[in-house]
């Protein structure tokens, strides 16, 4: 199929790029290029691509293409908190433009990344995709308005599917910094204290975004009668973590670190466990296959080798500080719109 990926050049994106090419896809991009300069490691693979806020999309740039995955957005909760309206603007208004064009465009697959954030503050039993939504953040709540929105445009010439994915981990050529596995192992290798910035207490379904990508693969190209207008909870039952779990895991494996508590660290109420047995039996191929320790494990041996300073850590990799860092300088404005072009190394992958 020729697919195209908003999106392409984040945490996921650039992940899930090869991954559709691998399968044979003609994988096309759509990026606002905000975090391109966010990079570790080896650089993305190039890959046909436009410059564009999904909020300036319509039908003529979709047209073509057998699939979206809508993966461009507002991508946690502190960048979300930042600035709630644009978080709105950015991943309602911005879901809605879309899919309504590719609807136009007669695209007749849209894969949706949607998050298990959107259940929000839950009790200890793991909780199924037919539980009801409690979110407790501008980001949370913005998935939970743009599952609805594309259920309301779903029809028998247009099918959404909905991927609520677990919190991510791993490494990725732009790394996120701000997600816990990866947080606290950064943590632990810079400083040598793995730091925790609640009690510890709330729990956390967690996968390694290489699984999260496979999981956008194997949904894009299933039999339509087993996706279309279903939502799935990304991740593996048995990778349901109390941070404070994943934190020990982090001393574990990063030698000399200490757990310490962060100034303030108190509860949290963003606390869910996920139950994934309907992906599992619905789409086996996307069941995911690392563990929090494995991704520890990978993280890391790749701090070591590559190193990860300091203003890494507590800056170009957290998404709200490169977006601070923009809007300091007068290129990025309050909607998260350029004011000056992206540099030019955004453009080296377009053709």
């Amino acid at each position: 199929m020729k697919v195209l990926v908003t999106g392409h050049d984040g945490y996921i994106g650039t992940v899930l790029m090869p991954m559709l090419a691998s399968a044979g896809h003609d994988a096309w991009g759509l990026d606002s290029y905000l975090f391109h300069t966010c990079g570790y490691g080896p650089a993305p693979q190039p890959f046909r691509s436009v410059a564009l806020d999904v909020r300036d999309v319509d039908a003529s740039h979709l047209e073509g293409f057998d699939a979206v995955i809508h993966l461009a957005g507002i991508s946690n909760d502190p960048l979300g908190d930042l600035h709630p309206s644009c978080t709105y603007d950015v991943n309602v208004v911005g879901t809605v433009r879309i899919a309504e064009a590719a609807k136009a465009a007669g695209v007749p697959r849209f894969v949706f990344s949607s998050s298990c954030s959107l259940y929000g503050a839950q009790g200890d039993d793991p909780i199924d995709e037919g539980a009801q939504f409690r979110p407790v953040t501008p980001y949370g709540e913005s998935k939970v308005h743009g599952e609805q929105v594309l259920r309301d445009l779903a029809d028998d010439n247009f099918s959404p599917t909905y991927l609520r994915n677990a919190t991510g981990f791993g490494l990725s050529p732009r790394l996120r910094i701000d997600l816990v596995v990866n947080n606290l192992t950064g943590f632990a290798v810079v400083t040598g204290e793995v730091l925790l910035k609640s009690d510890g207490t709330p729990w956390r379904p967690l996968v390694h975004v290489a699984d999260i990508a496979n999981a956008f693969v194997v949904a894009t190209g299933a039999p339509l009668d087993l996706v279309h207008d279903e939502a799935f909870n990304v991740g593996n039952s048995r990778e349901n973590y109390r941070i404070r779990d994943v934190a020990e895991i982090v001393e574990s494996v990063v030698p000399g670190s200490v757990i310490r508590f962060a100034q303030g660290a108190g509860p949290d109420r963003r606390s869910y466990r996920v139950d994934c047995s309907k992906l599992e039996r619905t789409l086996p191929a996307a069941v995911p296959r690392r563990s929090v320790r494995e991704g520890v494990d990978e993280l890391y041996a790749a701090f070591v080798e590559l190193g990860l300073g300091h203003e890494q850590l507590t800056n170009r990799l957290l998404r709200i500080e490169q977006v601070k860092t923009l809007q300091a300088d007068g290129r990025v404005d309050d909607h998260l719109r350029w004011i000056s072009a992206p540099a030019p190394s955004a453009m080296a992958d377009h053709a």
